[in-house]
């Protein structure tokens, strides 16, 4: 060892630190121990520091390699080159006297080389493809081994052939290497060049820099980590649940800095590694920790390197090959515990050969020499070793190829965790490096080393431990750029010195001397090809017997390492291998076994085990006694039963209920956010899907080519009734009609499809709905088919038909895909949008149960939660003795693969098992408790229902050859034990049907009452209560549903080594299952297992030596009963060890009476127990106990519901149960099965009591037999509780993106989970997806496509057919609309007419005729049912003549609507899209929304005293319309057509629309109205709404109402729209004047409509072609607007006529009311306005309610024509929101909430009443219709009397009848002198009234009056002027207001009486 410098390794001194380290560990409970090497070294160096500061700065410029990082926080300095002399060279690769340098130039020129020196490549960073050529004194260069090079240099160039440069600074100016920093030798000359034989000089090895890797690969951060990285998951206290001891320092253990002496200045590398050497052993506390292990989940160490403290100190004396490096972090090769393992582990040679002038020595290995693999290899190590290729190069393998497997798996992850995430390159972080090879390699060791003993690595483990590594190292940066952004000069943080490849070997070595060699380093000096070697030598020697893993390193002089894995473990080995299988390669392998027999071997083996020879015999031997007299016992009791139920009649079992088919709450969930998908796609601006278009729904549901899916599928499409509802099928349909709607996806699938394309083509107003369920099944891109098109026709059969671009593109399909596991369709490139994922709800939402059902799902959640402790017997369990028997069996025989040895063992299981159920109890031994337990559950389960119901077994053989090898052996076992009749076995093959026997099939046919002769079982749930083993083949389950009698789902056979998450979820899947919510259950799951013989448990299973391994608990035994652990034994029956603990789901809510006893002395004894009902009438010490399978005995809760209550006369039966407690935790833990005694020969076996195995199947869930491997991986759980398993790849058909990725959580909802797959998974080539553009940009999403996920057997099916009939009725409804349907009131008060039409059939009024026309002042709008009547002459209206009146609020509620099929000529909303009106809309791309400009139009208005001031909104594509100064310019009018025109291509009346509160639901779309003819349309808004209504209707005229005008009424809107028209008239005359067009030939009239016109219609009549005849028949249709516009317009003397309108239309039009053609009455809702007549007609700005009415009277009052086309009438829709409801009337105060009745709407003056925010007028209109019977108390239901209204119609409800007169001069009134009035209402009168025309009207004594004035003032002027005292009597309190605000200028109202 010869150097004692400080710090040095000294054996004892190394030993006692790691002794007390260990004992530090054990004791610890800190969570970051301390590890060892800093004992060693870190005080030591802090002494040096002191002693030896002075020394330190010796020649710290020439040589002070790492000090850039050393300073912690200080900013790199940046070299300053000095200027180059003037007029030299400064090209690059040429020297500063302009010679060429480069090798390339040089490489076959003569070069004149001093003895002494030799010939170097220096590395321009330039030039980074070229070495410069430099000859350098070879004295300054290092030896081989990377020491003795003099400080300092002597160097030429080569090129000028310039000597004796004395420093590499001056050098480097001179052949321009152009440095940013410090130049440095060790840095830039890289590479010795040699002359090869031909003379040419070329690159050879690299210069042996000793560190140089190190110092070449630094950066500021350092490229390892400075903080030890925690556990993977740090549940308890590390040193007592960590899975192995973790170094840690105690504060008490002294240290090492007083003891040291001096030390050396190494930087401390510190590595924590695993169980820690004792000694040379395993410490006694580590075997014991291994032994009780609780966790097997891998744990990562803790490494951490420590900083140097300072820069090495100088030496010019070499360093001897075993003493450190003090320049560099090394460990030293020679270290003084390094003897131990260097003789076993690492080949340490010395590298051979001097570098001289003359050669240069070659490695003797040459890395491309191939190495062989030894013949015999699988025979010696009954192996395949899988070797895994890790960093650099690895070397050619020949020879016996056939027993290795080279897998590149470890290669990619070390590259991919080499990848720096680009969450981090947003950064800019440059001083973030990726993880280091070395500590790659070393993180790999330390994981390797810590798995246990039946453990297999997993590459997810290992990239989580890079990850988290690496975060860890670079946890600052990260924070910092986090928090800010990147400065320019970030501070460098403290450097850490990361691990080199010289330590590397040494540290792996370190960690693995702790695994008892199940880890072995080899270490090689020139290539792996010598270390592959060395580990195929130690092979063949058996020296790796215990070995699982041999890491082979190569660290040479070369900077990068060389290394790989190799995997020598039998078990590990054979599963890797065969996870590296394709499933078409495992199945080709297993046919291969099986066609070629080599599994004969395997057979015969077996037949050696039975004592008494071949099974086969005892087989034999077994039916020959028992041919004839199949009388025992055991089978007697299921035959003869089934005979009596022959001749018995109808059987007894009640538990046997076929579910009628209904849908649950969750799938009516589901469908409808289906639906409301649908809307949102349609309802989105990118007109991806008009739902408006299409009329019916068709479907087609994919699916997987199983014939039982299918069958499954066409039963589900049947019963559902969809294509009835959807009209698709009539009432008796068949089944091939059915089968239309089903595609299998197999070789006949694309006919079917075709035909299904063309039909989708053929029917554009269809909406087709593509289901694919079973999405996740074939992804394969349909690129590989065509690849391989002589392959399976299937393949890639999916992507051919859904993707193809006739569905892509067809507007009329929607695909659906629907599956349980879509993380393969949920990558960076899907198809599917994020916002079309649909995800089954979860039933618990904060506690809350949002769709309460009778009935729990149990998925894998719950499985797993039952496994979890508490839980008496988990659902999920393993079979330790068959997996015992598998790994044996396994190293026998290597070559076969272990699905073969897996199905044989389980069948032997299954065989041996029905033989001991069938009384060859010495069978027993030859199976395992979990199979018995099965068979006799099968076997005996139909003799406790009177019907011979019983339970099924699920066999899963995915291998369809296996399953057949299965199904012959158990059916001939089953055979020779005559058990056919007792219970089935069905060979299950996805591509054929199910075939069962016909005893069978007769029996399904009794209990499901079917009488076709002809039926078969088609689908498994047909097999509900049939016992049965059911063999389900197939590489995949294809979503194949089970029945609930299924009990046992035995996945022992699942390709355990294909681990990817849909795979697994998939397989366990099956048992997925609906408990009853409603029974309490027993706590635990029950099985039925019965008790067998003592001896009889003791089968070959090895669970002695597993106990260590299985985690268990260990547990007391005695030497005759053999006591089975309870953690994964299924046929054990221990009794809940926590009584109080939850249990499996919510479901499951029994109350326990199991309560734990105290502890007695070296026992636990329990409470005494209730006995189960098979155990009535025991004595409590009885031998012949049950075996206590029910799990604990319950006592039930009496609860209210029907739950069956067990036997009250049960006895209590005393049992005692053996406990240990372990050292690692109190909790009791039960020990296995109580045994019983022997069961008698004759088979007499003690039932349970007789009852149905299907009552218990309704209320449990079935249990779960897996492989160990996934067991572990479905039951470990990481940190955040999350299954290990749900973090697994997702599918074989991605990758993850980046081995940076986030870990998944257990919090993490469907939808984030779809997003993280998303973002860190992209599909592999052969994906369908791999071609879909980049990563989530929008346009890469089809708009079409949806996805519904939910967990399997949830109803996915019944969800998305419940989805089909709800969109079938929504697109109906879409295609409907409800309008009005009421009949006209006041029909027998109208005035009839002495005078009719001669002709019925007059297409036009007469005018002539029509003046005569009296006009029916009565209201027959239905609209105005509670408005008051207007009487015209004396008449005596009896009240009864009005129908009952209905409370104001039910107005709107009770009127009556009728639902109407949309016509081609309706009016639409927003909501509707086509083709034909995108235009029109202003979607299309060539009308842009900002396409519309704003113009201000004023004019001048007398009456309200000022200018008005309107904005149009004037799209650019209506502009020419309008007529404008200039192109641009003022707006001067709007263009009108003439009297004369007779075009038919347009409407010449302008039509103007007041809305409010409707720019959604309004219906402004008039182009199929019009029929696509020209028209102006204006839509009429408020200011407020202007912004919302253009964005709806970009496309549309918009006039803006003045802010003015913002809380005003519909009153206002009219009042404009008619005085802007006029104006208009007006402009447009003068204009056209002009032109020479007379005025009066100007087109008058406008249309004023309301926003819910939808639909128009008109009469025919048929007079039988006398034209004359008063009788006629009539038929009604609907039209379109433009004709009924077209045909008014083209009206005879129409300009003579002011207002036209139509009738409202009713389905309960009588012929009376169309009888005459035209009638002179009111017109509401859609009127043809004549401007020009109307001049001095206004309507009143201030109305809100009934101003249509008021303009009507005011029309006929000055003498107009009102004319009504009764043949016309206008649907009226229902529209709920908006027009005058959307003002609500509050109160002022905001804090006062209360609602406000009308009669609060007028209050006395100055009273302290509550004020409304609300228009006065609007108060004084509501409270008149609800409460002017306080103005008017005499007019109350007196018609004769009614009240007079002067000028102004207001409604004052419908018990008061008024009468209309106006003021104005020469108006037409009626005749007054008749009527006595009851009451006069005086409203805003102007100067016409005055009071000798009020003297006119006669009043009766009492009637009362109400003036109403818009001040206090006013109002007293008004009675003055009006001499209103003198008749009537006025008092002061009879004044009110309107309840508003002074500043919201209240109305005034005066009442007073009649004198």
């Amino acid at each position: 060892m010869g150097n004692s410098y400080a710090g040095q390794l000294k054996t004892t001194r190394f030993e006692e630190v790691l002794h007390n380290s260990i004992e530090a560990s054990l004791r610890s409970n800190s969570l970051v121990p301390r590890p060892i090497f800093s004992q060693l070294y870190l005080e030591a160096e802090r002494h040096l520091s002191a002693l030896e500061g002075s020394s330190r700065v010796d020649h710290e410029e020439e040589e002070g390699e790492g000090e850039v990082g050393l300073e912690p926080n200080c900013p790199p300095n940046t070299y300053q080159m000095l200027p180059p002399p003037e007029g030299c060279c400064t090209t690059d690769g040429f020297c500063q006297a302009g010679k060429d340098l480069r090798l390339a130039s040089l490489s076959s020129e003569p070069i004149d080389v001093p003895a002494g020196f030799l010939l170097v490549g220096a590395k321009s960073p330039s030039l980074p493809d070229h070495l410069l050529v430099c000859a350098v004194d070879k004295r300054f260069l290092p030896d081989d081994s990377g020491h003795n090079a003099l400080l300092g240099f002597s160097g030429n160039c080569v090129g000028c052939g310039k000597k004796g440069f004395c420093y590499f600074t001056e050098f480097s100016h001179h052949i321009n290497l152009k440095l940013t920093t410090q130049p440095k030798k060790q840095k830039h000359l890289k590479y010795y060049l040699v002359r090869s034989a031909q003379g040419a000089l070329s690159k050879g090895p690299l210069i042996c820099w000793k560190g140089s890797e190190f110092r070449g690969r630094q950066t500021p951060a350092g490229s390892c980590f400075g903080s030890l990285f925690a556990p993977l998951d740090s549940s308890g206290p590390l040193a007592a649940s960590s899975s192995e001891p973790t170094p840690g320092v105690n504060p008490s253990v002294p240290t090492a800095a007083q003891q040291a002496g001096p030390a050396s200045d190494h930087p401390s590398l510190t590595a924590a590694t695993g169980p820690a050497v004792f000694n040379g052993k395993d410490s006694p506390k580590h075997q014991q920790l291994v032994k009780s292990k609780l966790s097997a989940t891998p744990r990562a160490s803790a490494l951490g390197i420590l900083t140097n403290s300072g820069p090495p100190k100088k030496r010019h004396k070499g360093w001897s090959p075993e003493s450190p490096s003090a320049t560099d972090g090394s460990y030293s090769q020679g270290g003084g515990n390094r003897a131990k393992y260097e003789s076993a582990s690492m080949s340490c040679m010395p590298q051979v050969g001097l570098v001289g002038p003359a050669s240069v020595t070659f490695p003797v290995v040459a890395s491309g020499e191939p190495v062989s693999v030894p013949d015999n290899l699988l025979k010696i190590c009954k192996a395949k070793p899988v070797i895994f290729k890790g960093h650099g190069n690895f070397p050619y393998l020949c020879g016996n190829l056939n027993d290795v497997v080279v897998s590149p798996l470890l290669y990619t992850c070390y590259q991919n965790s080499q990848s720096i995430s680009r969450a981090y390159e947003q950064y800019g972080a440059s001083t973030i490096q990726p993880i280091s090879e070395e500590t790659q390699l070393l993180l790999t060791v330390y994981y390797l080393v810590q798995l246990a003993a039946d453990q297999v690595p997993m590459m997810e483990d290992l990239e989580q431990i890079f990850l988290r590594s690496w975060r860890e190292s670079h946890l600052t940066e990260i924070r910092q750029y986090q928090q800010a952004a990147p400065q320019p000069f970030p501070p460098v943080p403290g450097a850490v010195a990361p691990v080199t490849s010289a330590q590397l070997p040494w540290l792996a070595g370190l960690a693995a001397s702790s695994c008892n060699d199940s880890v072995h380093i080899i270490e090689c000096t020139y290539s792996l090809a010598e270390g592959l070697s060395e580990m195929f030598r130690l092979l063949v020697e058996g020296k790796l017997a215990k070995t699982n893993y041999v890491v082979i390193i190569c660290a040479c002089r070369n900077a990068a390492i060389d290394s790989c894995i190799a995997v020598t473990g039998k078990y590990q080995a054979r599963i890797l291998s065969e996870s590296l299988l394709t499933p078409a390669e495992y199945q080709k392998e297993v046919n291969y076994e099986l066609v070629t027999g080599k599994v004969d071997s395997l057979g015969a083996f077996f037949s050696t085990l039975c004592p008494e020879g071949d099974i086969d015999i005892l087989l034999d031997k077994f039916h020959q006694e028992n041919q004839g007299h199949i009388s025992s016992s055991l089978t007697a009791s299921s035959v003869t039963k089934s005979a009596s139920l022959d001749v018995g009649g109808a059987p007894t079992c009640t538990s046997y209920t076929l579910e009628p088919h209904h849908i649950r709450p969750f799938q009516l969930a589901v469908a409808q956010k289906l639906l409301s998908h649908v809307c949102s796609i349609a309802d989105s601006s990118t007109q991806n899907l008009d739902l408006g278009s299409f009329e019916k729904v068709d479907f087609l549901i994919c699916i997987p080519p199983s014939e039982v899916t299918y069958q499954q599928t066409l039963f589900h499409v049947w019963h559902s009734g969809v294509l009835l509802e959807l009209g698709l099928e009539k009432e008796h349909m068949t089944k091939q009609r059915v089968e239309q709607y089903v595609l299998k996806l197999d070789a006949e699938a694309q006919t079917k499809f075709k035909s299904f394309l063309q039909n989708s083509f053929q029917n554009p107003h269809t909406l087709f709905v593509l289901i694919h369920d079973h999405a996740h099944w074939d992804l394969v891109s349909s690129t590989v088919h065509n690849l391989y098109s002589q392959s399976d026709p299937s393949v890639g059969l999916v992507d051919r038909l859904l993707n193809c671009r006739e569905v892509k593109e067809a507007p009329n399909i929607v695909t659906l895909h629907v599956t349980s596991f879509p993380y393969a369709l949920q990558t960076q490139h899907t198809l599917i949008s994020p916002y079309n994922e649909i995800h089954w709800p979860a039933s618990y939402n904060n506690g809350a149960d949002l769709y309460p059902e009778n009935k729990k799902y149990f998925g894998l959640s719950e499985f797993i939660e039952s496994t979890l402790s508490g839980h008496s017997l988990p659902l999920l369990r393993y079979d330790s003795s068959f997996e015992a028997m598998v790994t044996t069996l396994g190293k026998r025989f290597p070559r076969l693969h272990s699905a073969v040895i897996r199905t044989f063992v389980l069948v032997q299981h299954y065989a041996a098992a029905m033989m001991a159920v069938s009384g060859l109890s010495q069978m027993k031994n030859y199976t395992s408790v979990e199979t018995l337990e099965i068979t006799q559950n099968l076997i005996n389960s139909p003799k406790q229902c009177p019907c011979g119901h019983g339970l099924m077994v699920l066999l899963r053989v995915p291998c369809s050859p296996l399953a057949a090898v299965a199904y012959e052996r158990l059916a001939h076992v089953r055979a020779r034990l005559a058990l056919e009749q007792h219970f089935e076995i069905i060979l299950s093959n996805p591509s054929s049907g199910i075939t069962v026997g016909k005893h069978f099939v007769k029996q399904l046919k009794m209990w499901q009452k079917i009488e076709d002769a002809e039926w078969r079982p088609q689908t498994y749930l047909e097999l509900e209560g049939l016992p049965c083993i059911l063999i389900f083949s197939g590489m995949d389950p294809h979503g194949e549903s089970l029945p609930r009698s299924l009990r046992y789902c035995d996945l022992r056979l699942i390709n355990s080594s294909c681990l990817v998450r849909t795979a697994l979820e998939q397989e366990l899947g099956l048992a997925a299952y609906f408990v009853s919510n409603q029974i309490p259950l027993e706590k635990g799951v029950c099985g039925e297992a019965l008790e067998s013989d003592t001896e009889k448990l003791s089968s070959t299973d090895s669970e002695d030596e597993e106990l260590a391994t299985e985690g268990s608990t260990s547990e007391k035994r005695s030497p005759v009963k053999r006591e089975r652990p309870c953690s994964h034994d299924s046929a054990s029956s221990p009794l809940s060890s926590k009584a109080s603990s939850k249990s499996a789901g919510s479901a499951l809510c029994g109350e326990s009476s199991a309560q734990p006893g105290g502890p007695s002395q070296g026992e636990q004894a329990r409470t005494p127990q209730p006995c189960s009902p098979s155990e009535e009438g025991r004595a409590p010490g009885d031998k012949q106990r049950l075996r206590a399978s029910q799990g604990p005995a319950v006592v039930h809760r009496h609860s209210p519901g029907p739950a069956p209550q067990p036997d009250s006369s049960l006895r209590t039966g005393q049992r005692s149960v053996q406990v240990s407690v372990t050292p690692s935790s109190s909790q009791l833990s039960s020990s296995g099965s109580s045994s019983s005694s022997a069961v008698p020969a004759a088979g007499t076996l003690i039932l349970q009591a007789s009852h149905c195995s299907l009552t218990k199947a309704c209320q449990q869930p079935p249990v779960v037999f897996l492989p160990k491997l996934v067991y572990d991986m479905v039951t470990s759980t990481d940190s955040s509780g999350l299954p290990k398993a749900a973090s697994l790849l997702p599918s074989h058909s991605v990758m993850w993106a980046s081995s940076f990725r986030p870990l998944l959580s257990k919090t993490m909802t469907s939808t984030e989970q779809s997003l993280y797959y998303r973002q860190w998974t992209v599909p592999r080539p052969s994906h369908m997806d791999y071609g879909n553009r980049a990563e989530g940009r929008v346009d890469s999403f089809h708009p079409r496509r949806l996805l519904l996920s939910g967990p399997p057997q949830i109803g996915k099916t019944g969800a998305y057919l419940q989805f089909l009939s709800i969109l079938s009725r929504m697109l109906i409804r879409l295609t409907e609309v409800d309008v009005y349907d009421e009949e006209e009131i006041n029909i027998n008060l109208r005035e009839e007419s002495e005078w009719h039409y001669l002709q019925l059939s007059d297409p036009w009024p007469d005018l002539e005729l029509f003046k005569t026309l009296p006009f029916d002042y009565i209201i027959h709008d239905p609209k105005y049912e509670d408005a008051s009547l207007i009487c015209s002459h004396h008449q005596a209206i009896k009240s009864e003549d009005r129908g009952p009146s209905r409370r104001p609020e039910d107005l709107y509620l009770r009127r009556q609507t009728a639902r109407m099929r949309l016509s081609k000529y309706a009016a639409y909303n927003t909501y509707h899209h086509c083709e034909q009106c995108h235009q029109y809309m202003g979607f299309h791309p060539r009308y842009q929304l900002y396409e519309s400009t704003l113009h201000a139009f004023a004019f001048s208005y007398s009456m309200l005293g000022e200018e008005i001031q309107l904005h149009f909104i004037i799209p650019k594509s209506k502009e020419h319309h309008f007529v404008f100064s200039q192109p641009g310019g003022q707006l001067e009018s709007m263009r009108l057509p003439l009297v004369t025109d007779k075009s038919h291509e347009y409407i010449k009346s302008p039509t103007f629309t007041p809305t409010t509160g409707r720019h959604e639901h309004g219906l402004f779309n008039l182009y199929h109205a019009m029929d696509g003819a020209s028209h102006l349309h204006v839509l009429v808004v408020k200011e407020y709404e202007m912004a919302i209504y253009k964005k709806y209707w970009p496309n549309h005229i918009m006039l803006v109402l003045p802010s003015i005008f913002n809380s005003a009424g519909v009153g206002a809107a009219h009042f404009l729209i008619k005085e802007l028209s006029y104006h208009n008239l007006e402009l447009e005359r003068s204009r056209q004047e002009e032109l020479g067009i007379k005025p009066q030939d100007i087109w008058p009239f406008i249309v004023i409509s309301d926003d819910s016109c939808v639909m128009w219609n008109v009469v025919d009549i048929d007079c039988g072609g006398e034209r004359s005849s008063r009788e006629f028949s009539w038929s009604e249709r609907n039209v379109s607007l433009k004709y009924i516009m077209q045909h008014i317009e083209a009206s005879p003397n129409i300009t003579h006529y002011a207002l036209i309108g139509m009738r409202k239309w009713s389905s309960k039009t009588a012929s009376g009311e169309v009888r005459e053609p035209f009638s002179r009455c009111h017109v509401h809702d859609f009127i043809v306005l004549n401007v020009d007549l109307t001049q001095n007609v206004q309507y009143n700005q201030n109305r809100f309610l009934c101003d249509d009415v008021d303009f009507n009277l005011r029309v006929q009052s000055a003498g107009l024509l009102l004319c009504r086309f009764n043949r016309f009438s206008v649907m009226k829709k229902q529209i709920a929101v908006g027009g005058h409801r959307s003002f609500h009337i509050t109160s002022k105060a905001a804090d006062n909430p209360m609602t406000i009745v009308p009669a609060q709407y007028i209050c006395a003056p100055d009273s302290k009443h509550t004020f409304l925010a609300a228009p006065a007028q609007l108060l004084l209109e509501k409270f008149l219709q609800h409460h002017s019977h306080h103005f008017f108390p005499l007019s109350l239901q007196d018609h004769g009397h009614p009240v007079l209204l002067v000028d102004c119609y207001l409604n004052l409800g419908s018990q008061i009848s008024v009468c209309y007169v106006s003021s104005r001069p020469h108006s037409l009134n009626i005749s007054c002198s008749d009527f006595m009035f009851s009451g006069l209402l005086l409203y805003l009168c102007d100067s016409f009234v005055g009071a000798s025309f009020l003297k006119k009207f006669h009043f009766l004594k009492g009637a009362t009056l109400c003036v109403i004035c818009q001040d206090r003032n006013s109002l007293r002027q008004t009675v003055v002027r009006l001499e209103l005292e003198d008749e009537w009597q006025f008092r002061l309190r009879d004044e009110f207001q309107t309840a508003n605000a002074k500043e919201d200028r209240p109305l005034f109202f005066l009442t007073g009486r009649h004198i």
